[in-house]
């Protein structure tokens, strides 16, 4: 091969790579906003040591989002990769997590057809801790919020209401803790009409399945002591989740995904 041919050659090889990473679409975002059941406790500073085995269901959703199972996504997920970028936060309520500047930052950086998932309630419900509270109508006006300033960028809002707690249990059966919160999410659903994930149903019907034993041991955060690094006393916890409750939660928003059908 001459001289000039070498050199055809690489600067073929060259234009080639460039194009390839200019033209490459960049994936679809996945922003994922709400309270500490959702929020990805990895991102934090020596988690194996102080958090783990606590997850949110956030936390496990991208290996759920992978080329092949994006597929099944179409058209919510309008191209060929998905990265999750998981805000939610502990403690936070609708009201709260804007109030702190955790809404603008994602609502600068949205784009056309990426998605935001919405899950509060948690704490919005506790009129005990006044600097989280929000009353129900507040709720849907918050949810509205973000509904609207996502769709005002081109973005894909979903609704879900509230993950279950492990209570109340009657008869076998895995009943609701959230009292109005979640039929409030539903409300704005359809007053809106964006797609909903009623994560609370959902996720009380799975878990009865499994049964309250199992679920109690497996899915929450009940540790017996000196199990865990982070918790030698060991923990009671009904309403966090271990790596298998967190997985089984990401599941259960992704099935869900499947079936939220966006007109083109």
């Amino acid at each position: 091969m001459t001289k000039r041919k070498v050199i055809f050659t690489i600067a073929g090889l060259v234009t080639t790579l460039l194009l390839s990473f200019v033209l490459k679409p960049k994936p679809i975002k996945v922003y994922l906003i709400g309270d500490s059941t959702v929020a990805d406790y990895s991102l934090e500073r020596d988690y194996n040591k102080k958090r783990y085995p606590l997850m949110g269901w956030g936390q496990v959703l991208q290996p759920l989002l992978h080329h092949e199972s994006l597929k099944n996504l179409k058209p919510l997920i309008k191209g060929d990769s998905a990265v999750v970028l998981d805000r939610a936060k502990g403690g936070r309520s609708t009201r709260s997590f804007f109030e702190e500047g955790r809404w603008k930052p994602i609502l600068d950086t949205l784009e056309k057809n990426d998605l935001v998932l919405i899950q509060f309630g948690h704490n919005d419900a506790a009129k005990d801790k006044p600097d989280r509270y929000v009353d129900v109508p507040g709720y849907k006006d918050f949810l509205r919020m973000y509904v609207k300033e996502s769709r005002g960028k081109g973005a894909i809002p979903i609704l879900i209401t509230p993950v279950t707690r492990n209570y109340p249990w009657k008869n076998g059966q895995l009943g609701s803790a959230h009292g109005e919160y979640p039929q409030a999410v539903k409300d704005v659903a359809k007053e809106l009409n964006v797609p909903l994930i009623d994560l609370t149903a959902i996720s009380a019907e799975s878990f009865s399945k499994k049964g309250q034993d199992y679920v109690t041991r497996h899915y929450f955060m009940n540790l017996d002591s000196a199990k865990y690094e982070a918790y030698p006393k060991g923990q009671q916890d009904n309403t966090h989740f271990q790596p298998e409750g967190a997985r089984a939660v990401a599941r259960l928003v992704y099935n869900e995904m499947k079936k939220i059908v966006i007109l083109k």
